[in-house]
Parts: C-alpha cells; sequence; structure tokens
C-alpha cells in the first residue's frame, strides 16, 4: 500500500521497514499494521485538532499537567502558540499513560517508542495471528464473561491506584487476545486526583463494562464495584491487591438507586446502538 505521509519518517528513520495495511481509523487517529524487521507491530498516527470530532477535550484535559509556566499562560489564553502546545500535550497524553500502565501491570499493548508523533506498540492478535477482536465482537459463556469482568475490573483498579482513569472504556475499547482482554486508546485519560468528574468518568467506565458482559452473566449488573472502589480510593485505602467484592451501600437519602441502574441499563443500549451505527459503517465501506 502507499506509503501515509504520518509514517514516512518512521521508515526514512529505520524505525519501520514497511506498512502493511490500515487496521482501523477513528474520530482521535489512525492505526495501521505495520513491519519492524520480523516483528509485525502497529503505528497509531494521530489525527490534527481540525481533523478530530472528539467533542468534550476540555472536561477530560481537567487536572493534566502542563510542562512548564509559559505553556499552560498560553493554552489559557488560547493564543496560536497555546493551541500547538495543547495539541502537543493531547497527543503525549496516552503515551505517557502506556508506559505508566505498563509499568503498573495494567494489561495494555506493549509500546515501542514514540517517534514524530507517532506511537509504535504491540499488535494483539488472536490465535490465529490476526487482530484481536473488540470484546463487544465476541461471543461468551457466563463463565466467561465473570471472568472477563473480573479481570477488567482488577485493571481499572490498578489504573486508579496510580491516580489514572481511562475516561472513555467500553467493550469497544477493550481488545480479546488469546490469554485475556486487553485495554486500548487512553488520549482521554483522567486524572483521577485533579478532575471534578472524575468520579462521574469512573463509575461510566464500570457500569460500561458491567453493562455489556452482564449481557451474559445477569447477576453482575447487580454489582457496584465502581463505587466501592471510589469510596476506597478517597479514603486513601485503594491497593492494586484490595480485595474488591462488589458490594456497596448507599446512603439512600442522597442517591437515587433506580436512577443509578437505569444509568447502566442505558450503557447496555447505548453499547448496542454503537455497535449497530459501527456494522453500517462497514457495510458501507
Amino acid at each position: 500500500m502507499k506509503t501515509p505521509t504520518g509514517l514516512q519518517p518512521l521508515i526514512d528513520d529505520g524505525v519501520i521497514d514497511a506498512v502493511m495495511r490500515p487496521l482501523k481509523s477513528g474520530k482521535e487517529a489512525a492505526v495501521y499494521v505495520v513491519r519492524a524487521g520480523d516483528e509485525i507491530r502497529c503505528a497509531k498516527v494521530y489525527k490534527d485538532m481540525a481533523q478530530r470530532s472528539f467533542q468534550q477535550r476540555v472536561q477530560y484535559q481537567e487536572g493534566r499537567k502542563v510542562r512548564g509556566s509559559r505553556e499552560a499562560r498560553a493554552i489559557g489564553k488560547a493564543s496560536k502558540y497555546g493551541r500547538k502546545q495543547q495539541e502537543t500535550a493531547w497527543k503525549n497524553t496516552e503515551v505517557e499513560a502506556l508506559y505508566a500502565l505498563r509499568d503498573a501491570g495494567v494489561r495494555v499493548p506493549e509500546p515501542y517508542g514514540y517517534f514524530h508523533g507517532v506511537l509504535v506498540m504491540e499488535l494483539v492478535v488472536d490465535a490465529d495471528g490476526h487482530s484481536a477482536p473488540r470484546l463487544g465482537e465476541v461471543e461468551l459463556s457466563a463463565l466467561q464473561a465473570r471472568g472477563f469482568h473480573r479481570f477488567l475490573i482488577h485493571q481499572v483498579q490498578k489504573m486508579l491506584c496510580i491516580g489514572l482513569i481511562h475516561g472513555d472504556l467500553s467493550e469497544y475499547n477493550v481488545l480479546v487476545a488469546p490469554d485475556g482482554p486487553v485495554l486500548i486508546d487512553f488520549p482521554q485519560v483522567v486524572s483521577a486526583a485533579g478532575n471534578n468528574a472524575a468520579r462521574t468518568m469512573l463509575l461510566r467506565d464500570v457500569n460500561n463494562l458491567t453493562a455489556s458482559l452482564g449481557a451474559w452473566a445477569p447477576e453482575l449488573l447487580d454489582t457496584w464495584y465502581g463505587e466501592e472502589m471510589w469510596a476506597l480510593f478517597e479514603a486513601g485505602e485503594l491497593r492494586p491487591d484490595s480485595e474488591l467484592t462488589g458490594v456497596f451501600v448507599h446512603d439512600e437519602s442522597s442517591i437515587d438507586l433506580d436512577g443509578v441502574r437505569h444509568a447502566i441499563n442505558d450503557a447496555r443500549e447505548e453499547a448496542l446502538i454503537r455497535q449497530q451505527g459501527r456494522e453500517a459503517a462497514e457495510e458501507m465501506d
């Protein structure tokens, strides 16, 4: 295939040897399957701000650190330089998060480096060596769904222990490898301590996973791991090896339990709508 403009510098520098095929193109980036020596990897080329359709950047960026006071002032003023710095910071976010999550033991694709604004990382594959499917594309037994849910909740827990929340986690940001689920797509990662919407985003992430896997194991819909996790985090008691139960006693005077359960059901319906939309788009391609 013709080498995309964003990947030519990597070939020129010997980082990769060839671009084999497109893997996916989303609102934030385009991903390609590439060859580096004898290794097959993937390269994520981030789209410029003008090309992206992600509309809630401000909410996600709250609490993110900026490297210098000049950059912070420029971003705050939305100057041309500030917009450029904001764009650079946005593109660096996933790279930094990926390395931090890998070091914390979260199951993410192995990063191999960040070159000319392109993230090169592990290509997650299935048992036959093909690109691994998303969680929303596989059929599961109740036993498998429970196992996947337990594993993914633990990944969210380990993320929170280093102060990070995925922020957009769903069955479409989880790949299914032979050795279990792999979390992907972190450009919108949220600071748990610095973002006012952190709790809401954590609960949404957990509810999305619970709604998806609860379709195969309905008893999962009666668990409250997100609320339990956040309460421990706020109390400074959450650890990577903390034993979570999924049981949480709500203050019924200040919480609408039916509303929370409706939110989980809404997440399931939204997931189905996204799946139908994605399938319709694929049929048009």
